[in-house]
């Protein structure tokens, strides 16, 4: 059976290269001279490639072409919409809609859409659609839709409980009351982009995340002003596994927000506090208290993956209340945190009092030349 397997693998590859050099190479689309032969039999229409060599074909173009190719005939549009699992309609500038109206339908084993807008297009009726037909759906992007309404998540909700990565970012007309609804259904979510979702990313939602979304490990809060401590305190104790997580601009969170996620998310790599200029250096100290405390807590046979814990990135760009002792232990503490050129993973943008602040490289690459030996004359 495995000889069997690799000639048919090798007949598709075979006569997936002679069609390439038909279509490519200035061969007719209706036929070839002669035809291309497989297994005994000779293609001669476009209508007798098989299943797994036209979606491998398909595999190669761009997706509206694929579209285009789903039209040709009854035998491509049925192979096209069983096989197809990915599609992206972001290159659709005025009709997105109509498009997802009369896609969706058809494409019923999509795992992964991206329906990235510059304008605002898609209505609530498209994505209630997507919700109908395509429910083996695990990775959605549907930002900057500025005219979804809470419709739209309940629609997900209900239809598309397997997602585990939805960006609504710029979604706008999202309340904190449809966000909740949808943890309650979609408890597979992993990463999460609520950036911009000014009405939707409250503590409300954030208690429904920590409830309902234990397996999160990615969420985007940018720009979210109704983010509070109740809200991220919750998803600090309901999110345990969360290994990035964006507060840029939630200027109403305090020390408490960081110091739940340093006792509760061990496995936290990547923390922005951009513009959130209530923390203080209490927040800090937190995040070094439990990085040595982990260390500590660390079986001796685990000690090479030790090294690979902890921040990697971390954005207190315009927190104006943190010192220079403070900071400078959270860098010592975190050897991954970085503020030498090229390697910026400590952004202290608009913090004058920081400059002091350096992390090993930057210390030895400033080191005066007459601190090192110098060679016997």
């Amino acid at each position: 059976m495995a000889g069997e397997g690799k000639a048919r693998s090798e007949d598709l590859n075979l006569c997936f290269e002679k069609l390439m050099l038909l279509a490519f190479g200035g061969g007719k689309s209706g036929s070839s001279e002669g035809g291309v032969k497989m297994e005994g039999a000779v293609i001669t229409e476009w209508k007798d490639i098989p299943v797994e060599l036209l979606l491998r074909i398909v595999s190669l173009v761009d997706d509206r072409t694929v579209i285009m190719a789903s039209g040709v005939c009854c035998g491509w549009r049925d192979a096209i919409c069983m096989g197809l699992t990915h599609l992206c309609l972001s290159w659709c500038k005025k009709n997105m809609n109509n498009l997802v109206l009369s896609l969706a339908p058809k494409f019923t084993k999509l795992q992964t859409l991206v329906l990235r807008q510059d304008k605002p297009q898609l209505e609530d009726h498209a994505v209630e659609t997507i919700a109908r037909y395509c429910h083996d759906l695990q990775d959605l992007d549907l930002s900057k839709s500025f005219k979804l309404s809470d419709l739209s998540l309940y629609a997900l909700a209900h239809g598309c409980p397997n997602l585990t990565k939805l960006n609504i970012s710029g979604c706008t007309a999202f309340s904190d009351a449809g966000l909740e609804y949808l943890t309650k259904f979609c408890q597979k979510l992993k990463i999460l982009n609520l950036c911009g979702c000014v009405k939707g990313a409250t503590d409300r939602a954030l208690q429904g995340i920590g409830r309902n979304c234990s397996q999160l490990q990615s969420l985007n809060l940018g720009w979210c002003e109704g983010v509070g401590d109740v809200g991220v305190m919750s998803l600090a104790y309901g999110c345990p596994d969360l290994r990035t997580l964006d507060l840029c601009g939630c200027v109403c969170i305090t020390d408490d927000s960081v110091i739940a996620l340093a006792n509760r998310c061990p496995h936290l790599r990547s923390l922005c506090l951009y513009y959130c200029r209530n923390i203080t250096d209490r927040a800090m100290y937190s995040l070094v208290r439990n990085r040595v405390k982990n260390k500590l807590s660390m079986w001796e046979s685990m000690k090479g993956r030790c090294d690979e814990e902890g921040l990697r990135s971390l954005n207190i760009s315009q927190c104006t209340a943190l010192t220079p002792p403070a900071v400078q232990a959270l860098c010592d503490s975190f050897p991954a945190l970085h503020t030498c050129s090229g390697r910026h993973s400590l952004v202290m943008s608009g913090c004058l009092n920081l400059t002091s602040v350096h992390c090993v490289c930057a210390v030895q690459a400033h080191r005066p030349a007459s601190s090192f030996p110098h060679p016997a004359h």
